[in-house]
């Protein structure tokens, strides 16, 4: 019941997790981030990114160890998607256990295949990022809570508190999986000592990551990229949401005090319903913010399937019945096919930092100027700095790590012009056509100069970024 869905998991995480060594942006903060010393990441976090601070404080102790035992043998790119991994597949076997808790082993075995071959689940398994960690801890979490609940125990609550403070710390948002369980709590009408219990628990997990919350408000403009929740989000949501609906309508068996229903359903739509509405008040909704919500659907999904695959003997199902179901679910695992194909190629992410580099290598020459438009995607240099060796970065005032960063400070645009005109040929890394453009000093400064002074000798387009050589009229050779 665990090894089959904890396995499978496993296994599609190791399924092309090189993804032809590909890193997309968040992933190469990621990797900035836990390779700087300790000393330096928490002057950073006390400027940007302090929400995903235990997150790189973690990765760093990883990579201390990976980098020393495997690092030369396997490489960079499987050492910052590992962790993540055996997070999901920790997911997987923590989903088929509450499968057994609330229905059945059958329902567990289901539950835990249904998450997955879920694609976002795939998709996550595969980043560096909190993301499939705070779900693997949301989803033990949750098994602890219908544990202590049906049984409680001061232990059983201080370990409910504990993960889900941990994945609170890990990303805020994991804050929405407590109304979810205070759902649940109340949907199984448990003793008013057990709905107690619970209060003193979440607010314990409250006060815990309040401290976080509150001084990262001060940085709440890393989310000024955000805006109206993607309508590619917006629907994957809504077939969870009425597949996982439909399922909960097939009438199945519990095994305790607390029915299926009640742990399922409040996982599956509250958390991301929440998110939904507070971006009405500020943009917030990414559907890997309440990536957990997933369990939700595969335990309503696990029992449906229970329910519906029984054995023949016991619903006198004809070998007819059986083979269209058969037919079913061959059909289903062609139509998951491939997306899991598209997902572990390069262009399944927003850019790719890896090409970002081959592009600049393969058209740069030693002493050429360098450009990066906007200043943040400086953040592609970060994997390969060796592909951006002998190039002058010429907007770069100080380095993301001298300055306590992400993307470095960069000169006035006075002093960006005047260090490009000097320069006879610039190659500049940027954002493709039709991307919304910077209208800061040093951005206008860049871009005006580039059209006045400088003529395009190459370009080259790659997932999500462009490269383009740029030279003094008539000096576009090396």
């Amino acid at each position: 019941m665990v090894l089959t869905p904890s396995g499978l998991m496993l296994l599609l995480g190791a399924w092309g997790i090189r993804r032809q060594e590909a890193i997309w942006r968040d992933e190469a903060v990621t990797y900035d981030m836990a390779h700087r010393a300790l000393a330096d990441l928490w002057p950073t976090l006390r400027h940007v990114d302090a929400v995903h601070g235990l997150y790189y404080a973690l990765m760093h102790l990883w990579f201390a160890g990976y980098d020393a035992a495997l690092g030369g043998a396997l490489g960079e790119v499987i050492g910052l998607r590992l962790p993540s991994v055996a997070a999901m597949t920790a997911a997987a076997a923590g989903v088929a256990l509450l499968g057994e808790r609330l229905v059945g082993r059958r329902a567990g075995l289901f539950a835990g295949v249904t998450f997955a071959l879920v694609p976002l689940v795939q998709q996550y398994a595969q980043e560096g990022r909190s993301y499939a960690m705070v779900c693997a801890l949301v989803v033990w979490a949750t098994y602890v809570l219908v544990l202590t609940a049906a049984r409680p125990r001061r232990g059983l609550w201080c370990a409910y508190a504990a993960l889900i403070l941990v994945a609170c710390l890990l990303h805020e948002f994991a804050t929405l999986a407590l109304p979810a369980h205070g759902a649940a709590v109340v949907l199984a009408r448990r003793p008013r000592r057990v709905r107690r219990a619970w209060a003193l628990a979440a607010v314990a997990v409250l006060a815990g990551v309040a401290p976080l919350a509150v001084f990262s408000t001060r940085q709440a403009g890393q989310l000024g990229w955000l805006m109206w929740p993607d309508p590619v989000q917006l629907l994957t949501f809504g077939v969870l949401a009425v597949l996982g609906g439909g399922c909960a309508r097939i009438r199945t068996r519990s095994r305790g005090p607390i029915g299926l229903s009640a742990v399922g359903l409040p996982l599956l739509f509250l958390p991301t319903f929440l998110l939904f509405l507070l971006s009405y008040a500020e943009p917030a909704y990414v559907d890997r913010y309440v990536l957990y919500s997933v369990a939700g659907f595969a335990l309503l999904a696990g029992a449906a399937l229970a329910r519906l695959l029984r054995p023949a003997g016991e619903l006198g199902q004809t070998r007819a019945r059986w083979r269209r179901r058969a037919v079913v679910l061959v059909l289903v695992a062609a139509a998951l096919l491939p997306v899991g194909i598209q997902l572990r190629s390069p262009d399944s992410r927003v850019d790719d930092a890896t090409a970002v580099a081959r592009a600049v290598r393969t058209m740069a020459a030693p002493g050429d100027g360098l450009l990066f438009l906007p200043a943040r995607r400086r953040i592609w240099r970060a994997p390969y700095p060796h592909a951006f060796r002998g190039l002058t970065d010429l907007a770069l005032a100080k380095s993301p790590v001298a300055s306590h960063t992400l993307y470095g400070t960069e000169r006035s645009g006075d002093a960006i012009r005047d260090r490009m005109l000097a320069t006879r040929r610039i190659v500049v890394a940027g954002d493709p056509p039709g991307q919304p453009v910077d209208v800061n000093d040093q951005e206008l400064a860049k871009r005006a100069t580039l059209r006045d002074a400088f003529e395009v000798c190459t370009s080259t387009e790659v997932r999500g970024a462009r490269t383009t050589l740029y030279a003094w009229p008539g000096r576009c050779a090396r």
